[in-house]
């Protein structure tokens, strides 16, 4: 659909209300100046984005976990995220309203992400070690919703594993399904963790798995995320929703990005655009990429066009032949890259 063209008057709208804006940066940018000539900051130091405010965040000082303050950004500086390392001054005065300062942004080793509105893909956390893909009971799991987890977590190079949470609703009448679900993961890389926040079994373990670096859990709706970071964190206090009886679905109910420091050591970043996380925008090798089985493989089709499906000299279906790629995740492989294509239709 092609753009709105805009008349005259909107143009010059548009362009003074941009002029307002740059306006109030450079103010902004003078205040921050004087008031560090006027010894109103303090000195430079490391620190961490603990949460996000839009125009401001908070920051933690790398050195004192009792210190922190809610800071400006600096008008060059790209977009911060929870999580994100930053060079930021403490604020010692009251010329910037008792804010630091952030001035720079440091390097990123991992960057969790989503579309916008617009389909641009943002950032929506970053410098992630380990990305937890939570499933229940119930809501019933699925192998392609599973490796749409792990393929997205596979393209960003965060280590993923799985954790089957409320293990107190299994019975009988779903055991067998979750067995059968679960048992190919561990071959390929992905531990699965087991856990009851009703009962407690399988949280040392859980703990354990967390006490080095900063984690995030994923996954679809209902699965007890909010009432697991609960668990780990009561004085967190994510909001969390009942699972709607009619439906079986869930209810997103986490509103603000935030990182948390967990009693036994490690952090853990919670984040309503984490919840989304999936892959969009992503090409047919990435998603071949996605699948680790599949890598020793690519590249060695006879045809460089291959669908990898019944074409001759193809090697994943060779592959899948000898038993090297299970059935399973080559159905799965081609059901998420048909929802891929159509998607992008």
């Amino acid at each position: 659909m092609s753009k709105r063209k805009l008349n005259r008057r909107q143009q010059w709208r548009i362009a003074k209300i941009q002029q307002e804006r740059e306006a109030r940066a450079r103010k902004r940018e003078e205040n921050l100046d004087q008031a560090a000539e006027e010894g109103d900051l303090g000195a430079e130091q490391t620190g961490m984005v603990i949460a996000n405010y839009g125009s401001q965040v908070l920051v933690e000082s790398e050195t004192d976990s009792q210190l922190r303050q809610r800071c400006h950004v600096r008008a060059n500086i790209d977009t911060l995220v929870t999580g994100d390392k930053v060079a930021w001054n403490p604020a010692t005065g009251d010329a910037t309203g008792g804010l630091g300062v952030v001035g720079a942004r440091l390097p990123r080793h991992s960057e969790l992400q989503r579309p916008d509105r617009y389909g641009d893909m943002k950032t929506v956390a970053a410098n992630i070690d380990r990305i937890l893909i939570v499933i229940a009971p119930y809501p019933e799991p699925f192998a392609n919703a599973i490796d749409r987890y792990l393929v997205a977590a596979e393209t960003t190079g965060i280590q993923p594993l799985l954790l089957l949470n409320k293990i107190d609703l299994i019975d009988d009448s779903n055991r067998a399904h979750l067995e059968d679900l679960l048992q190919p993961y561990p071959d390929l890389g992905y531990p699965v963790l087991e856990l009851s926040t009703k009962t407690g079994e399988g949280l040392d373990k859980l703990l354990e798995t967390l006490a080095e670096g900063t984690s995030v859990f994923v996954g679809q709706s209902g699965v007890g995320k909010s009432s697991l970071i609960n668990g780990l964190l009561p004085s967190a206090d994510a909001r969390t929703g009942a699972l709607s009886q009619a439906t079986g679905k869930g209810t997103h109910t986490t509103t603000a990005a935030e990182l948390f420091h967990l009693p036994t050591g490690g952090d853990l970043i919670d984040s309503p655009g984490i919840r989304e996380f999936g892959i969009w925008h992503m090409s047919e090798q990435a998603l071949l990429e996605g699948y680790v089985e599949f890598r020793p493989f690519i590249g060695h089709c006879r045809f460089r066009d291959c669908r990898h499906q019944s074409e001759p000299g193809c090697a994943i279906q060779e592959a899948l032949e000898r038993g090297d790629i299970s059935q399973r995740r080559m159905d799965s492989f081609l059901h998420l890259r048909n929802s891929l294509e159509n998607d992008g239709n």
